[in-house]
């Protein structure tokens, strides 16, 4: 992934083209959707993000130590950096899958294990009453809220929708999807259930409510392929698409793991900046390495970005979610939110429903409010948009580390 100077983008990718023989440019702009996935496969061709300033270059093994040396020495790249896969993060049960790819992922099995019973029974919170809303709407307060994200765009980066849902018809925007081979449908569930909890009506087919912006318009990118899993490249594609659409809010129910002490990646951080500047904000999720207690895993890429919220999930008992990230590196890296992520709610597809847990969950109740935030003050910047939610937080007792400004509020 390089960045590129947007108002000298030519002078990076000729100094690339000398020293390091990428392989030819083509040229994209935000809202052209064809033939992308496909070219972003293809070992012969890079990949210029126009809009966003950004591309992904395609470079022989031998030439590696070249481009980084030119782009260390060349004014107008602004950052270079391997591209790496993401993936969907949702705790699911009972299958299981490769722990490479999800470090956190175990069963209702694996969790007793790790939780007495009681503990257990203390977090399903006997409180709820979710015959009319589910838990994490209440906890929020989105129930109680006038304001619905009335035709504000939500852009849901993830595995895709169920476009036929029947909570979900008739309030999609646009789709896209940036996968080859594979059409916007959800094979998954995880992106069906995303953009259900950032989006879905006020009075599904179906009880109880479970979307928390009820008006918003869905912009559903499919950046993630059925089997949960994406690069950087594709991200970058649907972003680029996002913003060009008019998105006020990009939610990223996505990422990968980080070490600790590891730095955010310049790129995404460059790019969440523009988004801002052009009134987009980028949420994404904070992750689910960890085992708490004892250990606390780093916040995943791209959340650990300063620039991008980085959600943390709490359970019904509103403590952090046993697998949930914290903010333990320093330089970036920190939890900015918490929100419901246990346990949740939402669409699935072939018009379905079912609960899920994760950051991912969080996540799109947070780009929800500020949904909700976009609509009730239409002229305010990004900037704004994350002040007001992050000084509307609910403070708990939790540490920062786990929770930043604490529980996510509905204006």
């Amino acid at each position: 992934m390089v960045l590129l100077d947007p108002s000298n983008q030519e002078s990076g990718l000729n100094a690339l083209r000398s020293s390091a023989d990428i392989a030819p440019v083509e040229r994209v702009r935000g809202t052209e959707a064809a033939n992308v996935a496909e070219i972003l496969e293809r070992p012969d061709v890079s990949v210029l993000f126009e809009e966003l300033g950004a591309a992904v270059v395609e470079v022989r093994p031998e030439m590696r130590h070249a481009l980084v040396t030119t782009a260390e020495a060349e004014s107008s790249i602004i950052a270079a950096e391997p591209e790496r896969m993401v993936y969907a993060m949702p705790i699911t049960a009972p299958q299981e899958a490769p722990t490479e790819f999800f470090p956190a992922y175990r069963s209702d099995e694996e969790v007793v294990a790790r939780h007495s019973r009681a503990e257990i029974a203390a977090a399903q919170g006997a409180a709820w009453d979710e015959q009319n809303c589910t838990w994490g709407l209440q906890a929020i307060r989105a129930n109680l809220s006038s304001l619905t994200g009335r035709d504000v765009k939500i852009a849901v980066l993830d595995t895709g929708v169920d476009t036929d849902h029947p909570d979900l018809v008739g309030r999609i925007e646009a789709t896209t999807s940036f996968v080859l081979g594979e059409a916007v449908e959800d094979g998954n569930g995880h992106g069906t259930h995303c953009i259900g909890t950032a989006a879905g009506p006020a009075n599904p087919q179906q009880g109880p409510r479970y979307g928390v912006a009820c008006d918003a318009r869905i912009l559903a990118v499919k950046v993630l392929s059925n089997a949960g899993s994406g690069t950087d490249g594709q991200i970058l594609a649907g972003m680029a698409w996002a913003i060009a659409r008019g998105a006020r809010v990009i939610s990223l129910s996505l990422g990968s793991r980080v070490r600790p002490g590891e730095l955010f990646p310049q790129t995404y951080e460059k790019l969440a900046q523009r988004a801002l500047e052009r009134g987009t904000v980028i949420v994404a999720a904070a992750g689910n390495d960890s085992t708490r207690p004892p250990r606390i895993e780093p916040v995943s890429r791209p959340a650990n970005c300063p620039s991008i919220l980085a959600v943390s999930a709490l359970d019904k008992a509103l403590t952090p979610s046993f697998f949930s990230n914290g903010g333990i590196n320093s330089q970036g890296g920190e939890v900015n939110i918490a929100a419901p992520g246990m346990d949740v709610r939402s669409a699935a597809p072939n018009g379905g429903y079912q609960n899920l847990s994760g950051t991912s969950m969080a996540t799109p109740h947070v780009a929800g409010v500020l949904a909700m935030l976009a609509q009730a003050n239409p002229n305010a910047s990004a900037a704004d948009l994350k002040a007001s939610l992050l000084s509307g937080a609910f403070p708990l007792t939790q540490p920062v580390r786990d929770i930043g400004s604490g529980l996510l509020q509905s204006p």
